[in-house]
């Protein structure tokens, strides 16, 4: 028998449906994004062959939300670069990278709902004045400012075509600049982690 904190167990069966193991009934994948958003841990397994195919199954689910009207989370640009780090020798950093910037993202949300939540408790001139206009616009803007600092991140190496040749007195240089780009790259993952750990 499976503990209590252990995720609940969700078996996919070759005609697609999803069976949830704990409740003993079958989901959707509605249902799976619901226990997500209610923060409840689970893993998917292949019905006839016992593999892991959470990830796959959670991707789903994000395709079925961003083909929902008015639902798209995920801008094109974002799309593009994402889709040109496949394959790419940067690909190794991003999944760690996204991860840490959500859960920044995530933290800070939490912040802005607590303060929330302690105005709602006083009387309307009391948010007035502890939620002023100005706390919310600079709320927005801490988050904005997180999101384009991650989108900085994927364009510190544009994609583009390989250059010709470099000429031999240009090398020196170009491995220069090459060093200066990894420097920052390296000081950006390092500011977003104290800004992260200052979080907590």
């Amino acid at each position: 028998m499976a503990a209590k904190d252990d995720p609940v167990v969700i078996k996919k069966y070759a005609n697609r449906r999803l069976y949830n193991t704990g409740t003993s009934t079958y989901v959707t994948l509605e249902d799976l994004a619901e226990m997500v958003k209610k923060g409840e841990e689970f893993s998917v397994q292949d019905a006839k062959t016992g593999e892991d195919i959470t990830h796959s199954v959670l991707t789903q689910i994000i395709f079925e939300l961003e083909n929902k009207d008015g639902q798209n989370m995920l801008p094109i640009p974002f799309l593009r670069q994402l889709i040109a780090f496949y394959g790419d020798q940067m690909q190794m950093i991003v999944p760690s990278f996204l991860e840490q910037s959500m859960t920044a993202f995530a933290k800070e949300q939490e912040r802005f709902r607590e303060q929330m939540k302690t105005a709602m408790g006083a009387s309307p001139m009391d948010v007035m004045k502890l939620m002023p206009m100005k706390a919310l616009e600079e709320q927005t803007r801490r988050n904005m400012e997180m999101f384009q600092n991650a989108m900085r991140m994927f364009t510190a190496f544009p994609q583009g075509t390989p250059a010709a040749p470099a000429a031999p007195d240009k090398e020196k240089k170009d491995v220069s600049d090459k060093a200066d780009d990894l420097q920052e790259l390296k000081e950006q993952v390092a500011a977003m982690q104290r800004k992260i750990d200052s979080m907590g």
